[in-house]
């Protein structure tokens, strides 16, 4: 069993013994935690609360409410929701902050609590510390019994938050109705089987098939939207002759496309598209992290603007795009964040942008990537033993490749003439993540088996 607790939430495996997985004694504790936070912080007595479909949300959603309740915390209870959707509504309510209950792209196993602060956005590094003290103290003060917080249940949060999206300038549901299109679609048993239908519908999209739209949490494969779990849908798609495919992560943060003929549009062309159309129309800088393909890079200084990278991890990305005033950025995972309409990752409005986008263009949608500067991401990883000093290894591997432009901001990234590698802990998973990029796979695939065999060869003589 795994329990993480990290500056951006509490994660872990459903069972096992209180500090060994995600138990109820722990989801109670830094709920607690949390609550006594958001209290402190902004003396607001109210908190959204959103689910992916995972098998566990039901069990944890129930221990959160009764934990803020506790607290003479008022509860708006999403439902099964998104993690845009709950970031949406935090603002929108003057709540004083979120939860999204989620493991991301994780297994069935793991589940999670996402925060947020009273803007809907990831709470910061800092305050990440301040909650984790907050729990191992136990530092909690709960309401008496006349002022416990009530639990309100609002499910109207899936229409405004497409109604927030039709009403963006740049997405065009006219031009998107018009263009016919026939998309298949697979949203891995979790909320995206409510979400992503009803956003197409609204969006004037009248073909569309489902697959794996039932949100009771039974993954049909791993829920990752990378190319070796989406075979299904690559089949479906040419079989259907349908125009794309679109796939998204069980809390609908992640966006990835398939094009017609089935080969993989790539998740990390997922942001360069985007922001593609999106500084067509209104010009400006874009940023993605240290590990994030350059083709956003090229792309963005093709329009004129100026392209930054962050560190990894949503938190760093948004403080980045507001500091250097960014019309787009995100990930190289497929997530997309676009200011005017919140700062955070959406596939929703990922989804409406690119559709506009796609029949704007005109052409397929395979097309439509070869268009891109083409860079190839080979991602891999080492999965860490307790004894394992990561920092002095990546010092090691810093040494010996001295000679090299590095960067130490987040891990440490090597750069390589037109390549790179980067390499850092991860923030959600006991690994260290290795990616590195070339402009063709076998470049990049044998860039990251040099620096693993590196690794390897540095473990051997500790």
């Amino acid at each position: 069993m795994t329990l993480i607790k990290s500056i951006s939430g509490i994660r872990g495996t459903i069972g096992g013994t209180a500090g060994n997985g995600l138990t109820p004694i722990d989801i109670v504790k830094f709920t607690a935690a949390y609550g006594s936070w958001v209290i402190k912080e902004t003396n607001i007595k109210k908190i959204i609360l959103g689910r992916d479909a995972r098998i566990s949300g039901e069990m944890v959603n129930n221990l959160v409410i009764g934990t803020l309740q506790g607290l003479g915390i008022e509860v708006i209870d999403l439902g099964l929701s998104t993690t845009p959707t709950v970031e949406i509504a935090v603002p929108m309510e003057n709540a004083g902050g979120g939860i999204i209950l989620t493991a991301s792209h994780n297994p069935k196993q793991w589940n999670a609590l996402k925060l947020l602060n009273d803007k809907g956005e990831f709470i910061s590094d800092a305050e990440g510390k301040e909650i984790l003290d907050l729990a191992e103290r136990a530092d909690f003060s709960f309401a008496d019994v006349n002022q416990l917080g009530k639990v309100v249940n609002d499910d109207s949060y899936l229409q405004k938050h497409i109604d927030i999206i039709l009403a963006l300038p740049l997405v065009d549901v006219e031009l998107i109705r018009k263009a016919n299109f026939k998309i298949v679609i697979d949203c891995v048993n979790s909320t995206g089987g409510i979400f992503i239908p009803a956003l197409l519908k609204a969006l004037g999209v009248k073909i569309i098939h489902e697959l794996y739209c039932t949100p009771d949490g039974n993954f049909p494969h791993n829920p990752e939207p990378l190319p070796e779990n989406l075979t299904e849908i690559a089949k479906v798609v040419q079989s259907k002759n349908a125009d794309l495919g679109i796939v998204v992560d069980p809390d609908v943060d992640r966006l990835c496309f398939v094009c017609e003929d089935g080969s993989m549009f790539g998740e990390e062309y997922t942001l360069v598209a985007v922001a593609d159309y999106v500084m067509q129309n209104t010009p400006g800088n874009t940023v993605s992290n240290l590990s994030s393909t350059r083709a956003l890079r090229d792309v963005t200084e093709k329009a004129g603007g100026v392209y930054n990278a962050a560190a990894v991890g949503e938190v760093n990305v948004v403080n980045k795009m507001k500091e250097t005033n960014a019309v787009i950025g995100g990930e190289g995972n497929g997530g997309i964040i676009y200011p005017e309409l919140h700062y955070g990752r959406d596939a929703l409005v990922g989804i409406a942008l690119f559709l506009t986008h796609l029949a704007k263009f005109g052409k397929s949608i395979s097309l439509l990537r070869s268009s891109y500067p083409n860079y190839h991401i080979s991602k891999n990883k080492i999965t860490l033993t307790p004894e394992m000093d990561i920092d002095a290894l990546l010092l090691k591997v810093q040494e010996q490749y001295k000679m090299q432009p590095n960067s130490t901001i987040d891990g440490l990234k090597i750069e390589f003439d037109n390549e790179w590698v980067h390499l850092r802990r991860s923030n959600t998973e006991p690994i260290i993540r290795i990616y590195s990029e070339a402009q063709n796979e076998t470049v990049a695939e044998s860039l990251a088996s040099k620096i693993i065999s590196d690794i390897k060869e540095i473990l051997k003589l500790n």
